[in-house]
């Protein structure tokens, strides 16, 4: 197996403006003096000097310029002599654009990024370590499982905001033909597998198609790479027995035997060759279109876990690099838009899910109108008590990513031998990390 050249390139210029930034991180001229661990209250400004805070976000304007300009302009009005300067870049510019301008001496204050890249700043020492500013409630505040995806050696380097969890689409009229009984949803991945193996026995057609992707491995609790992210971790004989399961389960017809991209899931669920979906949200505009008849007899429930009893998560997060000068207001600016109250308004305008306890408190993530979209949005919200962001956390992750997936086809596609496989993969994982460090 050989990697991705684009691949390559792109994670090189990467690792190159990492380490531009780690040194720019050297020395911090911090013109604000030295902040204060433990204090995010409303300081405003320190000895009375105006503070300007350069806000970076991803892709929210100008849909949400209202939402934005009016929860800056509260959080200005509570705070004397601080200004927030809100900027927006594409999802594919912020990453370079903040290496280069941190690298040049001009760090933003509050960046949103993704859980990967955030993880891999957060490791590499470019980030704040957040729990020196947060209170113990304040770190409370968010589901345990989603915060923790960016501690790093008991440091926080980001603060959750925006999620999203994948729910389970299950099609009752299948579900009933095989003698199944929909509102009593399987709980567990095993679970969804006989019920799968029921409905391909009683109606003929597969549970479901699935994409194969590096994530069924964390759902099986079996991690990608060590703690210290230094050499290949999966090549185990759990992850053996993972793969050889859905080659059964393929060979018997009870998974559809395809690498399914989320385009072929719709129109297998669609066209009724599968009974179940598992994906987020977004997936029942297509079939509300696509096929309405199909669209009335689907309904939504929390997604079975695996045997790591998690659910996997997507979340943006807010970070503050370790050159904002201001990182005392900064933090604390950061924590002020993921409150529960802030996370909770934004969910009803942005159609997301919020990463703090409180918010799923709230009617709008607990009573449907019976509705498919409703019961989606019950089902994913009361899923994230389990949810987790599982990223790999290093420069080069889409080419480690890239390379489970192709051992994935060769074996499950192409009937090749699962352990000379995943032998073949580790090696080149492991050169992969080594072009990293």
């Amino acid at each position: 197996m050989t990697t991705n050249r684009k691949g390559f390139t792109v994670s090189l210029l990467l690792v190159v403006m990492m380490s531009m930034l780690l040194a720019a991180c050297g020395g911090n001229d911090n013109t604000a003096g030295t902040p204060s661990p433990g204090s995010t209250g409303e300081t405003g400004t320190e000895a009375g000097k105006p503070v300007t805070l350069e806000f970076w976000t991803i892709a929210l304007q100008p849909t949400f310029n209202d939402y934005f300009n009016e929860l800056i302009a509260k959080y200005e009005s509570s705070h004397p002599g601080v200004k927030v300067e809100w900027k927006d870049y594409p999802y594919d510019a912020i990453s370079q654009r903040l290496l280069t301008s941190t690298a040049s001496g001009k760090s933003p204050d509050v960046v949103n990024l993704n859980t990967e890249f955030a993880s891999q700043l957060g490791s590499k020492g470019a980030l704040l370590n957040l729990n020196e500013y947060l209170t113990d409630e304040e770190a409370k505040s968010y589901f345990e499982g989603i915060y923790n995806s960016t501690v790093l050696d008991g440091k926080a380097y980001a603060l959750p905001w925006y999620t999203g969890t994948e729910v389970l689409f299950m099609n009752t009229k299948l579900v009933k033909e095989a003698g199944l009984d929909p509102s009593n949803p399987p709980q567990t991945r095993e679970e969804l597998v006989e019920w799968a193996r029921q409905v391909h026995e009683k109606t003929g057609v597969a549970g479901y198609a699935q994409q194969l992707v590096s994530k069924l491995f964390p759902i099986d609790g079996i991690p990608i790479l060590n703690e210290d992210k230094t050499a290949a971790a999966f090549n185990t004989p759990v992850a053996e027995a993972m793969i050889a399961q859905m080659r059964d389960l393929m060979a018997e017809g009870v998974v559809l035997k395809e690498d399914a991209e989320f385009s072929k899931q719709i129109q297998y669920f669609s066209g009724e060759q599968v009974a179940f979906q598992l994906s987020g949200p977004t997936f029942i505009n297509f079939i509300k279109k696509s096929a309405p008849d199909v669209y009335k007899n689907t309904i939504a429930v929390t997604l079975p876990t695996g045997k790591a009893n998690l659910r996997l998560s997507n979340s943006m997060d807010l970070v503050v690099p370790q050159k904002s000068k201001n990182p005392e207001q900064a933090v604390e600016f950061a924590a002020f838009m993921t409150n529960a109250e802030n996370q909770t308004a934004f969910s009803k305008v942005a159609n997301t899910l919020p990463s703090s306890k409180a918010s799923i408190e709230d009617p709008f993530f607990t009573q449907s109108d019976g509705s498919l979209e409703a019961e989606a949005k019950v089902a994913s919200s009361q899923s994230l008590d389990k949810a987790t962001d599982y990223m790999v956390g290093v420069p080069n992750a889409g080419d480690i990513n890239s390379a489970l997936a192709r051992g994935l086809q060769e074996i499950l596609m192409n009937g090749a031998d699962i352990k000379e496989t995943l032998n073949a993969v580790e090696k080149e994982v492991n050169q992969i990390l080594n072009q990293d460090s």
